[in-house]
């Protein structure tokens, strides 16, 4: 007997077939992946899973029954939870409250046991391999940490079908394993998961079957066993086995662009900041692209946010196209030619309830201000330039931001970015949470920028994604570089054993 099953669902939304006649079937003990492009359907057939959306046709089976549950609460009294990409707790309240929010235990006299609840907090989150103080506010532990607490509430109400969205893109490889540990504990419990991920590495390591949408139709389902990894990646993206073997693991050309006899068009010199940097130092020549590589928290994207005038610098020297930038902030940085991605679109990035054309418009305003006065035109020469060179798909330039897609949110801050003209791109994450096929475009984008004589700043976790897409790769570990990988040196192996390479101990 099937545990969840959804039978032939479609949604419409104004213009658009979200779900066009989608079956599925998760299985006791199960865990299931489901998987697709931005855009595929994934977000929408979750949402009618939960009790978000109501089916525009089809029918929703569970244990067995039709169901249809009016709200997101319905489905969670019945025993299916969601884990979203976004930690949807409350930041301000302790990390115990947070896991038993809304049933709290209570003593004799009717009121909230806090000894008992803090108590069996911390036996939960143990399982979890989190041991800070349950005390703690929420907001105070690491992303990582947050994710797991927000793990162990969705276990604890009883779930008998966990839906997890994105679970490992906050976590470190060792929380990684832990989940994974969780997983396997729920599967033994014959509790289904349904697991949606773009990291094809764990979707091999964990999942038992696979379901893969397109343009909000269903066409795979099945043992992710009996399915190779490159039919997979032809499946989402609706090509030819041969074009993707043929156009390998990324879409960067992985050839050198840099011209090595020209002047840094950025020049970094000792770059302090007390415990997060000490001493970094690398330069950027016009058209190449510079990795910057190591584990979560080894001073990347410190690096970067400093450079941009975003992150507070003891000491150092930040040249840009042979001129200093003194004292660095956001507004000078911008002013001097560089210009930032941050590694979280949606909080330091985007403005999801602006336009597409606003969000563009934002950095470029000064320039296409006169007297006061805003010139719609300009604004309108910058913004179809941009959404046509970059490809942005949105109903027009009017729709939200957070409606589109995670890749199209990506490429829209590109937009914003290079409307300033910049010479120096820093870009911390660029593909983190898009589709396989966004991932492809933004990496041929910086490909193409890199070539136009763009210097490129790239951050990225994905290994093979800093080794096919940098000239040169600058590893850090405790925030001090311990190596520089260049030209046959760019490996994936040489990256994997300079990253394990010890930091010097004296700073």
């Amino acid at each position: 007997m099937a545990l969840l099953e959804v039978v032939d669902v479609s949604k419409i939304f104004p213009g658009v077939r979200a779900l066009d006649s989608v079956s599925f079937t998760l299985q006791p003990g199960e865990v299931h992946a489901l998987v697709g492009e931005n855009g595929a359907g994934k977000s929408t057939l979750i949402k009618v899973l939960t009790g978000v959306y109501k089916p525009d046709g089809g029918e929703l089976k569970y244990q067995d029954q039709p169901v249809q549950f009016g709200t997101p609460m319905d489905a969670q009294r019945a025993g299916i939870s969601t884990i979203y990409q976004e930690v949807n707790l409350v930041p301000l309240m302790s990390v115990a409250q947070n896991l038993f929010l809304g049933r709290e235990p209570r003593n004799k006299f009717g009121l909230i046991d806090r000894g008992r609840m803090d108590r069996e907090a911390r036996e939960v989150l143990a399982g979890y391999g989190v041991t800070t103080d349950v005390r703690r506010q929420l907001g105070t532990l690491a992303l990582g940490a947050q994710q797991m607490v927000a793990l162990a509430r969705a276990v604890m109400i009883d779930a008998k079908v966990v839906i997890m969205d994105e679970p490992t893109s906050s976590l470190e490889p060792r929380e990684v394993q832990t989940l994974f540990g969780v997983i396997r504990d729920l599967h033994a419990k014959g509790i289904g998961i349904v697991y949606v991920s773009h990291r094809l590495d764990e979707l091999y390591e964990i999942c038992d079957a696979v379901t893969i949408l397109r343009d909000g139709k269903l066409v795979h389902t099945g043992k992710l066993a009996d399915l190779e990894r490159i039919k997979l990646v032809s499946l989402m993206l609706g090509r030819d086995m041969a074009e993707v073997r043929r156009e390998g693991a990324t879409a960067f050309s992985g050839a050198a662009t840099g011209d090595e006899q020209a002047a840094p068009v950025l020049r970094v010199r000792e770059l302090n900041s007390r415990h997060k940097l000490h001493d970094v130092s690398f330069d950027v020549r016009p058209g190449e692209v510079v990795g910057l590589g190591g584990l979560l928290g080894a001073g990347r994207s410190e690096t970067v946010k400093a450079i941009g005038g975003a992150y507070h610098l003891d000491s150092g020297t930040i040249e840009v196209d042979g001129k200093e930038l003194k004292k660095p902030t956001p507004v000078r940085a911008v002013h001097a030619g560089v210009a930032v991605q941050p590694e979280d679109r949606k909080a330091e990035g985007i403005v999801p309830g602006l336009s597409v054309r606003e969000n563009i418009a934002l950095a470029v305003l000064p320039r296409v201000s006169r007297g006061g006065f805003v010139s719609d035109a300009k604004i309108d020469e910058i913004v179809d330039k941009y959404m046509k060179r970059l490809r942005i798909k949105a109903s027009s330039p009017d729709q939200a931001v957070g409606d589109l897609s995670g890749g199209n949110q990506q490429k829209v801050l590109l937009a914003r970015l290079l409307a300033t003209d910049p010479k120096v791109l820093l870009l911390d994450e660029p593909t983190r949470g898009i589709d396989v096929g966004a991932k492809a475009e933004v990496q041929s984008l910086i490909d193409e920028l890199a070539a136009e004589g763009l210097g490129v700043v790239l951050v990225s976790s994905d290994a093979e994604e800093l080794v096919e897409g940098s000239d040169r790769v600058v590893v850090l570990r405790d925030g001090v570089v311990v190596g520089t990988l260049t030209g046959a040196e760019v490996t994936t192996e040489d990256l994997m054993s300079t990253i394990a390479t010890e930091a010097p101990r004296e700073h």
